[in-house]
């Protein structure tokens, strides 16, 4: 059994039991939250597709965990101008559990 549902702006495949990363929720970790712009779903031979999404159809999930991924660094340069800039950035996410359908 697959989804694709949309949340943050992206896409994401899940099944159930996947622990997931999306865009930061504003969720406290151990609470549940449901998903309702489900796109695609996958269930053994039968597919169903969204006319842009599944009416009625919601995913739960448990958050795990809010945290911020590693660290990239973004370096601005312009040679013969003497101009350079070293920028860091942690982009936070939330760490989800797909629990079922």
């Amino acid at each position: 059994m697959f989804a694709v549902i949309k949340t943050g702006g992206k896409q994401y495949l899940v099944s159930p039991g996947d622990k997931i990363k999306i865009e930061k929720f504003e969720v406290e970790p151990g609470k549940e939250i449901t998903f309702d712009q489900v796109l695609l779903l996958i269930k053994s031979k039968k597919t169903e597709i969204g006319a842009p999404f599944i009416k009625g159809l919601k995913i739960k999930a448990k958050v795990l965990k809010q945290d911020k991924a590693k660290k990239i660094t973004i370096f601005k340069y312009k040679p013969k101008k003497r101009y350079q800039k070293k920028i860091g950035h942690r982009q936070p996410y939330t760490e989800v559990e797909i629990l079922k359908f």
